[in-house]
């Protein structure tokens, strides 16, 4: 058990404005937003501690962030790759999430998920952020 971390795209249109806790329910709604997984990390707690802040900034109102998703677009995207360009992702201690240590496969896998991302915005699909814990 741990922290379980995924980037994924869904067609835009599915998410329509939102921002937060955006998850389709049915298959029909998984049929429609036709999700497709871009990224994962696992036990990454200082990224995951910068998405629940973004969660919040964007009107998240769960208490507990697990399981709550997060739109990124490209500002979001360009403040997360200023943020680790600048060593600026903060420790986020949580039982399940791992320890203080940085992996430089973490901040590689987060590089492609923004250039991934972007190139998904570009295509008119919408990004998010979601975790398992």
């Amino acid at each position: 058990m741990g922290l379980d971390m995924y980037g994924y795209t869904m067609r835009a249109e599915f998410a329509g404005d939102r921002q937060t806790d955006v998850m389709p329910e049915t298959d029909e709604e998984r049929e429609q937003a036709q999700l497709t997984d871009i990224a994962y990390w696992r036990k990454y707690n200082h990224l995951h501690g910068w998405m629940e802040k973004l969660y919040r900034i964007k009107g998240g109102k769960e208490e507990v962030f697990n399981c709550r998703t997060v739109r990124l677009d490209l500002t979001d995207l360009e403040r997360l790759e200023q943020a680790l360009e600048n060593d600026e992702l903060e420790y986020t201690p949580g039982f399940f999430f791992g320890g203080k240590e940085v992996y430089a496969e973490d901040i590689e896998e987060t590089k492609k998920f923004i250039a991934v991302a972007r190139d998904a915005i570009a295509n008119g699909l919408a990004v998010f952020y979601d975790s398992w814990w």
